[in-house]
This record gives C-alpha cells, structure tokens and sequence, in this order.
C-alpha cells in the first residue's frame, strides 16, 4: 500500500518546529537589543551551598575564589556527599562550615542539596547560591546574582560554561562551542525576547522561600532543570543574569565527557516527556506564554541529537517519497530544517566564537555528532539512565576555566553588557 504524501510531509514538518526555535533563538541573540542593565536592590544576607561529591583535586580553589566575594553574615556550606576522598577536610581547612552525609542508596546533587536545605531551617539566608565544586566565578558575581534575585523575588541563572581542556582536542574544542551555545547564546535569545531561561546547573540564585518550597529533587538525572521548570509553573520562571559568569572545565577523558553527557541528554529527554505538556497546558491556561515559551525551548533538543533526527529524518521521508515519485518533496521539511540548525550555529559561531574556534574545526561536526549516536541508540533501545554517576574528573584546579576556548574577546564582553 503506497504511503500518502501528505503523511510523510506532515512527519517531516514535525522537526521543523525545534529547528526553528533553535534559529530564531541564535538570531535574536545576535540581532535582538543589548539587555538594559537588571536594577539591583540591597545585599541581601546569603548562604553559598556547593555540593561535592569526591571533589578533593578541585575543591580548595572552588572555595577559595568563593570566599574572596563574600563578606559580613554570608556563608559557606558544603555537603560532603558519600565521600571516598579528602574532599571534607579540605573544604574545612578553606573555612567553610563541612555537613558530611552518608548513604547507600540515596546518591547524587539532589539528595545533596535537600540536605542542605534541611539543615539551614534553622537560621535560613535570604539567598541561596548554588555552586558546583569545580567552578570558577567571574568578579562580583555573587553580589550581583544574590541581589537580583532578592530584588525580583525569582530563580536567576548565571552564564554557566564548560570550557575546553587545555591543548583540546577538536572533538572538545566542538563539544565546548555546543555548550556555549546551549548556555549562552540561546539563554541569552530568549532574554532579549522577553523571555525567561532554563536553570543549568551552576551559578543559580534563589529566594529562600521559593526554593525551600520547591519538592525535593532525589535522584533526578537534571536536578537543575527540573527545579527551574517547576519555579516557573509556581509563577516564578528563572531570569537569565549573563554578567555573571560561572566557569568550568570538560571532562578531560572520552570515557568521562560521554558518561557526563549520557546523563544530561537522557534527563533532558526525560524532563521534556514529563514536563513539557504542563508547561503549554497551564500556559494556556493561565494565559502565561513564557510557560508556552520555556516548553519550546525544552523541545530543542541538545544540537548533535537535533541533528541526528533531522538526518535520520530526511533518509526515511526521502525513501518513503520516492515510493511515491516525490522524494525531494517528501524530505523538504526536514531538509530545511538541518538548515535552521546549521545557520543558526553559524550565526552563533561568527558572533561569539569565531575568534577561538577555528573554522576548520566545525568541519568536524560529523564527527561530533557520530560520537553521540550510541548514546542516543543506547536511549531508544533501554530507556533513560535510571541513576545520577558523578563525572570523573582528572584536572587538577578548576583555575583553568577562566579561559574561554569557545567564545572569548568580543563575544564575552558583549555577554557581560547584554
């Protein structure tokens, strides 16, 4: 039985939809007008929590560059969870207040922050930041993330990067720039429209009553997402603050980089299945289109993957329109689509990070793209990963992370004045 035309056109058009968020989100960034400067209000009384999990290599500087932005009644928590290392005692010596937690089934960032969030109860801040432990943070940073959010009474996000390793390999040096573009360019699209952002992970400022009454995160594989997500159906979608600026450094080993990887894409497919029908349901409901507006952006995937289901796509709809002497037609959707996708990332490349990134290396995209391909078969044939694996780390400071190999010079300081 012939497959009808418009069924297979219909198919492909599907794609279109994330591809062209993905674009429109590139050119807005690029195109869209600088930020206004956010009005701050007072400094408010703050704690910084950082969780650390085996972080001995990276903690003392992690702690030490906190330290040197904090003054007056601010504090310093770490939860030393289930560690195997020096990572407690160390993170004493560096002056901040230690809880060590112990336990054999609940592991990962989510346990760790609700038993931080136990334990201030009793004398809460106003502000709580959340900081990875291999992070540094850009000057004033803290000071400007807690007053912000103080003043808007909303989550604020920090421009959170993954740089390069020194000497990267081009498959880094590509792996960096998809993150620049996911935490920065696109972030930054959907602030210039008037939009709220996604929470990523590190560099994020809460009110305390807001995230003390968030549900407890457990073992979620994207703790920081789903926070994010569930703030913004609360009437409280995070603000994107991209002066302050959150760094730090890829995994330096293939077999690290793709566990790290393995867990955020498979919880970001996950969160977009269980998350994104309420977003546009109580958009529509509550007549709020940043909700519709945080939904599409949920629905671009992360862009290797994009670019798999585009390809993958275009090869089915091209087969099955050739049954029907239409092939060309029947791909058209998604062709166009791996356009959308490959402007926009060209879009993105030439305004921040075509100083660092050299043109050479995005011809190594394929590859990029191929080494994620077990990593997406592995999702389809056995489902999501079900449990959080901290990613190994080999660097010996996180020092190294205020070098932006995928997007320096102009593109920083156009961030920092957005």
């Amino acid at each position: 039985m012939a497959v009808p035309l418009w069924l297979v056109f219909g198919a492909g058009s599907l794609m279109l939809a994330p591809a062209g968020v993905f674009f429109a989100q590139c050119c807005a960034a690029v195109l869209g007008p600088e930020l206004p400067q956010p009005e701050l209000g007072r400094r408010p009384r703050l704690c910084v929590l950082v969780p650390a999990h085996n972080e001995e290599p990276v903690i003392r500087a992690t702690l030490e560059g906190i330290k040197a932005q904090l003054s007056g009644d601010d504090r310093l928590l770490v939860i030393a969870d289930n560690c195997e290392d020096n990572t407690a005692s160390l993170a004493r010596a560096a002056g901040a207040t230690v809880l060590e937690r112990t336990s054999e089934h609940e592991r990962g960032k989510g346990f760790a922050i609700s038993h931080g969030l136990k334990w201030l109860d009793a004398d809460p801040p106003e502000v709580l930041i959340i900081v990875d432990a291999d992070c540094t943070l850009s000057e004033g940073a803290i000071d400007t993330l807690s007053r912000l959010a103080l003043a808007t009474q909303r989550p604020v996000q920090a421009e959170y990067l993954l740089t390069a390793p020194d000497d990267p390999t081009p498959l880094a040096t590509i792996s960096a720039l998809a993150f620049l573009v996911r935490n920065r360019v696109r972030p930054l699209g959907m602030a210039k429209l008037g939009l709220p952002c996604q929470a990523t992970g590190s560099g994020m400022a809460f009110p305390w009553d807001l995230i003390r009454n968030t549900p407890a995160l457990g073992a979620n594989l994207v703790e920081d997402l789903v926070m994010g997500l569930d703030m913004a159906l609360a009437g409280k979608p995070p603000l994107f603050c991209p002066s302050a600026r959150v760094r730090s450094i890829l995994p330096d080993r293939k077999r690290a980089a793709t566990s790290q990887r393995t867990r955020w894409e498979h919880g970001h497919v996950a969160t977009l299945m269980s998350r994104g029908p309420a977003l546009v349901r109580e958009g529509l409901r509550q007549g709020r289109p940043e909700l519709i507006a945080l939904a599409a952006d949920l629905m671009v995937p992360p862009v290797a993957l994009l670019v798999t289901t585009l390809s993958a796509t275009t090869m089915v709809s091209g087969l099955l329109g050739w049954l029907v002497r239409r092939p060309v037609l029947a791909a058209l959707p998604s062709l166009t689509g791996l356009g959308l996708v490959g402007a926009g990332t060209g879009i993105a490349w030439w305004r921040f990070a075509k100083d660092s990134v050299p043109l050479g290396v995005l011809f190594m995209a394929p590859v990029y793209v191929s080494w994620k391909i077990p990593m997406y078969l592995s999702l389809l044939l056995r489902g999501k990963q079900q449990s959080w694996v901290r990613t190994e780390r080999t660097h010996a400071s996180p020092a190294g992370a205020t070098r932006e190999s995928a997007g320096s010079n102009g593109a920083s300081r156009s961030a920092a004045h957005s």
